[in-house]
Parts: structure tokens; C-alpha cells; sequence
């Protein structure tokens, strides 16, 4: 049976259903059944946390990987800041998206919600004219990192 492997490296993170999984050593691991997951530089802190678009990424990161009751909370946090967020940004086009990703995290689509909310940061990050760091706590859309390749093989 083939799942998703996973490779990460030392001192690396995962959420697994809820729970932070650290590594010690260069790991790959199967997922060979379905969870709710993210790892490396996808996950969020709450520090990281500190501007609309990004407030909106870490609800939707709760909702995702949170635990049961985290996850409600996390909804209704994530409908909150993309009411703020739409009602406060002239573009039509990041409206769209917040809709996207609302609709997505209301049929439990939380990965594509994510998704979305990048694009959200990415336009954030445009508008406000923030450097955006090479690496500043998830990997942007189109972007992969060597110690986080994602193949459907067998172990």
C-alpha cells in the first residue's frame, strides 16, 4: 500500500491531527491513511500572526490542524477576520479569494483554504510594500524546500 511520503530534516515540525510532532533526526515517513497535517515551514506561530492576512491564515490553520473544539473556534475566527479583511480592501480579486477560502474551509477544505490565504498574504505583503523574508514561517505557493519533497512512493 503507497501513501504519502514525507521527508524532513532535523529540528523540522509536523502537525499531525492535532498533535506537534519535532524530529530529532532526518525522518521520512508514510502516511498511509487519511489526517489532517501540516509540516515545515506551513505551519504558522501565533507570533507570526501580525497582520490581517496572516491573522486569517492562522485561524485557518487552527480549523485545519487543531484539535475538535480548536477547530469551530478557528472557523468562526477565520469568517470574522475575511468579513474585516473584504470589507476593508478595495480589490475585487482578494475578495474572491477570501470567498474561495471561506467556502473551502466551510466544506472542510482546509488545505485549499490555506492555499488561498497565501495569495491573500502575498497580496498583503504587495500592497503594504513588506519585504517578505525568504523564510518567515510557511513556504509560499510555487516555492518547495529540499528537506520537504512530498512523492507518492513506497517506503
Amino acid at each position: 500500500m503507497s501513501g504519502l511520503v514525507l521527508e524532513l530534516r532535523p529540528g523540522e515540525a509536523m502537525i499531525i491531527n492535532g498533535a506537534l510532532v519535532r524530529f530529532r533526526t532526518r525522518s521520512r515517513i508514510e502516511l498511509v491513511a487519511k489526517a489532517r497535517f501540516m509540516f515545515g515551514k506551513q505551519i504558522m506561530t501565533p507570533e507570526q500572526a501580525d497582520t490581517p492576512a496572516r491573522r486569517i491564515y492562522f485561524a485557518l490553520q487552527t480549523a485545519y490542524v487543531g484539535e475538535d473544539e480548536e477547530r469551530e473556534k478557528g472557523l468562526v475566527s477565520a469568517h470574522e477576520l475575511i468579513v474585516a479583511f473584504k470589507a476593508a480592501t478595495t480589490s475585487a480579486l482578494a475578495r474572491e479569494i477570501l470567498d474561495r477560502a471561506e467556502a473551502a474551509a466551510a466544506s472542510d477544505d482546509c488545505y485549499l483554504a490555506l492555499k488561498l490565504a497565501r495569495r491573500i498574504i502575498n497580496h498583503e505583503d504587495t500592497v503594504l510594500g513588506r519585504a517578505r523574508p525568504e523564510r518567515d514561517g510557511f513556504v509560499r505557493p510555487g516555492t518547495s524546500l529540499p528537506s520537504e519533497r512530498i512523492s507518492e512512493a513506497h517506503a
